[in-house]
């Protein structure tokens, strides 16, 4: 069943699972620690995605210490660190270059962890606005290794709690109607 909060905002065109919809990116997180139980199983959903040849290129830098989150916050754009800082764990994807494949193979170990998290009761919100060189440097990233993308991990904690300027945009968004999205045979 579609919770209410997400189905004033979301509508499919086909039915699916609730938990599609029920993911979405918010920026206002509590600051309560995650369970290691729980947290772990996000990952072990991400261990699961697909990949070319099975190569697994997908790699997580997890910050949930107060002094590892301080080192992600140096590399953190303002923008990004003035909600993020209140989310319990943040999450650097990075991908072994070693198949041409890595970057969308990530991208489905992405996908299994955020729906996991959504089934979990926590939210996550993916970021790119950071500084990749400052990151690839504070946390010894190879440059065999791509970053893709930094992820806020928690629970979802309430609109007022963040800047002013933020309140309008913590809703779940809608997407374009799938006509849109798929083309037969060519691209146009």
């Amino acid at each position: 069943m579609i919770k209410p909060e997400i189905k004033q905002f979301r509508h499919t065109d086909h039915d699916i699972d609730p938990v599609f919809l029920h993911r979405w990116s918010p920026r206002s997180f509590l600051e309560k620690d995650i369970p290691e139980d729980v947290l772990v199983r996000i990952f072990e959903a991400a261990r699961w995605a697909p990949s070319a040849m099975n190569l697994q290129p997908w790699r997580f830098i997890i910050a949930r210490t107060n002094e590892d989150r301080e080192k992600f916050y140096s590399f953190i754009k303002e923008g990004n660190r003035k909600w993020c800082e209140k989310a319990p764990v943040l999450a650097l994807i990075i991908s072994d270059k070693q198949d041409n494949t890595h970057a969308f193979d990530a991208g489905a170990a992405w996908g299994y962890l955020s729906l996991e998290a959504a089934r979990q009761g926590l939210v996550t919100h993916p970021m790119g606005g950071f500084h990749r060189d400052q990151a690839r440097e504070i946390l010894n990233i190879p440059d065999d290794f791509d970053i893709q993308a930094l992820v806020a991990v928690g629970y979802k904690g309430e609109k007022e709690a963040l800047d002013e300027d933020l309140q309008p945009r913590e809703q779940p968004s809608d997407r374009r109607p799938l006509k849109e999205s798929i083309f037969e045979g060519t691209f146009l």
